[in-house]
């Protein structure tokens, strides 16, 4: 099982009523919420970890993840409101507003962490979860307690969402020197690493512990850095409604090609090939293609593709 550890809230997303007003829709979302998601839909056995709020967002957060097929048994329902974001669509890109203050997944504690058995064989992290304290270093203390499992991290990075730039970068460096694979957009390569080609700071960021760097680039689509080398998938060309859940949808189709040629141990991950990586790529570019297609996190089923 692939268990994603990261935050589950609720996205406000833009509509319009009848009436012709401005309005918000609710849809269960979260960076690391969508890549399980995305995961359960591509019929891979996934579980997702956060705590979640015993309101009636919370309901509906474990009947998005029943329906996909994700187990959650290990997220602890919390008497705490459920996160709210709010979003904001320019020219199909999405800007977020959190509403986080005393929310489930903002004040989890460390007795609300799980135990991790046997059949659990890959963690996924990333997203906002990793921000902002207690809740941030609940997260760093799951990934640092591992043990032998694969780790993928996607810090998918939120500049205006950052209080305490200083212990949020300290948290992300133990992270990816335990990280076997790490996923950053082009913009989150730069906010981490500083100005440079991106090949260079992206090998750069290799040598701070992950085996794999993986760097999405929009339309240019998607390159991996390896001690062999680097892989490249294009991308898939689409009609972009908006881009909500494409980086996360993208992650899980990349976890799941690896997951299908049984290549989800932390050996295997050292020792990837160019074709391997090129394949899980591809899987990643058109899962996140159907995505961006439609609106909202919307990820695929295996069918779809």
């Amino acid at each position: 099982m692939i268990l994603c550890c990261g935050e589950a809230l609720i996205d406000m997303l833009p509509r319009e009523t009848g009436a012709g007003e401005d309005a918000f829709t609710p849809y269960p979302g979260g960076a690391v919420f969508n890549t399980a998601i995305a995961l359960g839909r591509l019929g891979v056995r996934t579980g997702f970890f956060c705590p979640m709020s015993d309101d009636m967002f919370g309901q509906r957060l474990r009947a998005a993840l029943d329906g996909a097929g994700v187990a959650h048994a290990l997220s602890p329902a919390v008497d705490r409101p459920c996160t709210l974001a709010f979003v904001t669509l320019t020219n199909g890109q999405a800007q977020y507003a959190f509403y986080d203050t005393g929310t489930a997944l903002r004040e989890m504690a460390l007795a609300e962490l799980p135990v991790l058995d046997d059949s659990v064989q890959a963690l996924f992290f990333g997203g906002i979860s990793l921000v902002s304290d207690p809740c941030g270093t609940g997260f760093a203390t799951l990934c640092a307690h591992a043990g032998d499992r694969v780790v993928m991290m996607d810090p998918n990075i939120r500049p205006g969402f950052i209080r305490d730039e200083s212990g949020y970068r300290a948290r992300l460096d133990a992270m990816l020197a335990r990280a076997d694979i790490v996923k950053v957009s082009d913009e989150d390569l730069h906010w981490l690493m500083g100005t440079g080609e991106i090949a260079d700071l992206a090998e750069g960021l290799r040598t701070r512990g992950p085996r794999v760097v993986i760097v999405t680039e929009g339309a240019s689509g998607a390159r991996a850095f390896h001690a062999g080398g680097v892989a490249h998938a294009a991308a898939n060309r689409v009609e972009v409604v908006d881009t909500v859940g494409a980086g996360d949808t993208f992650n899980a189709g990349f976890l799941a090609a690896l997951d299908d040629a049984g290549l989800l141990t932390r050996d295997a991950v050292a020792t990837l090939d160019a074709e391997a990586l090129q394949t899980a790529l591809a899987l990643g570019a058109k899962a996140a293609a159907v995505t961006v297609a439609r609106a909202g996190a919307n990820p695929p089923t295996r069918a779809e593709l």
